[in-house]
């Protein structure tokens, strides 16, 4: 292409290239970036961004400079355009260009007795698809809002009634058949919690890549991989994605819970009941908790506008204290207010949950 043909080109996007929404990841904004075809997925930053979303097929540099100008103060060069496209082009971007080779998977580990994750369906994203069809009018606000209601007033009589609550679960550990069928319970809830995931993904437009099973002996365990959520417009989609899980967790206790408060005292029926109830709490809200990998710490990061908070906010703490000025200087003010806060409160919230833990463990045993 002749630099004439190449400042007359209309370039644009190949159909279905995915966008995230702005992310902050340390000092830099940043757009994730990925190609359908291949799915490849890289990070630019605001003004290829920028650039990006004015391909369209009729634009030219001509037309793109005096909008990047206004933008950024600075004019776009014709050797950055053609670097620009070039980059795009190579990557499989651009309408007409050719599809590069899909990147190789990175190898896994081999499975072992101990560890390892094998596929269970062939199609995880037909298989959700068929579910999310068969769910969906229970989907709808109508029907969601009122069970959110419904869970968030039992959590509240539950906690009125903890002193009975904990006292019927203290007995569980006298019997284990009961205490076997609570850790079944909370075993196919877990199942559930992952097939939520993928559920919601697909109300949003979402993937789901894989669902499998997974094991760390002696614990077995479905997983759901959800693809290009994070790709998905708004805030909401991803919360409610990252949050269906503990959701349909606490609702599956709502049976439980009223069928408990309307027992009599010395129902025999209220220990595995009540157990039932405690241990599905913590294992629902403890999911909510922000600390990686729980969804609590995806949940946060999607309500911030964060990527890899956690990493992050450990290399700012390290130039805090090494003391570089220079590197600190590219972080704006609100990136220094979130890995400060995170840093200060997810240290807060070990010590909360380790004295929690102690607690309960007391009261169970005492």
């Amino acid at each position: 292409m002749t630099a004439t043909s190449a400042r007359a080109h209309r370039p644009a996007l190949r159909p279905g290239v995915l966008l995230s929404p702005p992310l902050l990841r340390g000092p830099r904004t940043v757009h994730l970036v990925k190609n359908p075809g291949t799915g490849a997925a890289f990070e630019v930053g605001i003004k290829e961004h920028f650039l990006i979303s004015l391909l369209d097929g009729t634009r030219n540099l001509d037309d793109v400079a005096p909008a990047y100008a206004d933008r950024f103060g600075r004019r776009l060069g014709e050797e950055q355009w053609n670097r620009f496209l070039g980059l795009l082009g190579a990557r499989g971007l651009l309408s007409g260009a050719p599809e590069p080779a899909a990147p190789a998977p990175a190898p896994k580990p081999p499975n072992t007795f101990w560890r390892g994750t094998r596929p269970l369906v062939a199609d995880a994203d037909a298989t959700t698809a068929r579910l999310h069809r068969a769910l969906r009018p229970l989907l709808r606000r109508i029907v969601q809002l009122p069970l959110l209601a419904a869970v968030s007033l039992l959590m509240g009589a539950l906690a009125w009634r903890s002193g009975a609550l904990l006292d019927d679960t203290a007995e569980l550990v006298r019997q284990p058949v009961a205490l076997m069928g609570v850790a079944l319970f909370l075993w196919m809830s877990i199942t559930l919690h992952e097939l939520a995931h993928g559920v919601a993904a697909q109300h949003y437009g979402g993937r789901v890549a894989e669902i499998g099973l997974r094991w760390r002996f002696p614990a077995a365990l479905l997983h759901c991989t959800v693809d290009n959520y994070l790709f998905l417009p708004g805030r909401r989609a991803k919360l409610v994605v990252a949050g269906a899980g503990a959701h349909l967790n606490m609702v599956l206790l709502l049976p439980f819970g009223i069928w408990w408060l309307l027992l009599p005292t010395g129902a025999p029926e209220r220990v595995p009941l009540a157990g039932l109830l405690v241990l599905g709490t913590v294992q629902a809200l403890s999911n909510l908790v922000p600390l990686p990998p729980l969804d609590g710490y995806r949940m946060l990061g999607h309500a911030l506008g964060t990527a890899h908070l956690a990493p992050e906010t450990r290399i700012y703490l390290a130039l805090r204290r090494s003391g570089g000025a220079e590197a600190l200087a590219g972080y704006s003010a609100r990136a220094r207010r979130i890995y400060t806060a995170y840093a200060i409160g997810s240290a807060v919230l070990v010590l909360l949950v380790a004295a929690a833990t102690c607690a309960f463990v007391l009261v169970l045993i005492g």
